[in-house]
């Protein structure tokens, strides 16, 4: 089995792919689906969220941190943990995560979407799915790569390497050495692109929710699409 860690999102996936967007979409979609949401639609645009508008739907997502206007939610995970969201379906549209789904979405067999905090399962999730290739593709900062999303993707990389048979890319090595040289998530977390600029608008409280490992075994997985949405359901 390959391994490969694109440390910002490439394209051309042939295989199973997982998205990670650590601070915070993905963390944050996880939380959504764990908290009761019936799908998770990722849209492209904030327009196409708008038109998405209707009876049992609310639209979640931000612009560089901060709550987008006539938007039910945020992108917080903290505050999606403290709410319940039966029977609902989340329109979501962000920064940095959704456009990377999008583009794992072009060609990629299988799309999962994984944080720190279902690290260990997404991971065996894509390694059950999986027939040659697992790329974990990092959503990055404005195409910039972010440090926070490669650690999580180190994370990913050696859960993997242990259930053996796999080779690594470049990148895969890249990810598994940042993730060796600290111990502590956090460390990584709060000194990212991302989490500075988390910071300065007084949301920094997420930080510590994105930097817990394996605090759930919920996966979101793309298991439909229309034109404008890609829509993931949990398995787990």
């Amino acid at each position: 089995m390959r391994l490969r860690v694109d440390l910002t999102p490439y394209g051309d996936y042939s295989d199973t792919v997982v998205v990670i967007d650590v601070v915070r979409a993905t963390t944050t979609a996880g939380v959504y689906l764990e908290n009761g949401a019936l799908e998770l639609h990722f849209v492209r645009d904030i327009e196409s969220a708008l038109t998405a508008r209707g009876e049992n739907v609310l639209l979640a997502g931000e612009r560089n941190g901060l709550p987008l206007p006539d938007f039910d939610l945020g992108n917080s995970p903290l505050e999606a943990s403290g709410q319940r969201f039966d029977h609902k379906v989340i329109v979501m549209n962000t920064t940095n995560g959704t456009g990377a789904a999008w583009i794992a979405a072009e060609s990629g067999k299988n799309v999962l979407l994984a944080s720190l905090r279902n690290a260990h399962a997404a991971a065996r999730r894509a390694r059950a799915l999986a027939v040659e290739e697992i790329a974990l593709v990092c959503a990055g900062v404005s195409g910039r790569a972010g440090i926070d999303d490669i650690y999580t993707a180190g994370v990913l990389c050696e859960y993997l390497l242990s259930m053996g048979d796999i080779s690594l890319d470049d990148g895969a090595r890249v990810a598994l050495t940042v993730r060796r040289s600290a111990g502590d998530p956090i460390e990584f977390l709060a000194s990212s692109t991302a989490a500075q600029a988390l910071e300065k608008l007084g949301l920094g409280a997420d930080l510590n929710f994105c930097a817990e490992v394996s605090q759930s075994t919920v996966v979101p997985i793309l298991s439909a699409r229309s034109e404008h949405s890609l829509i993931f359901t949990p398995v787990g």
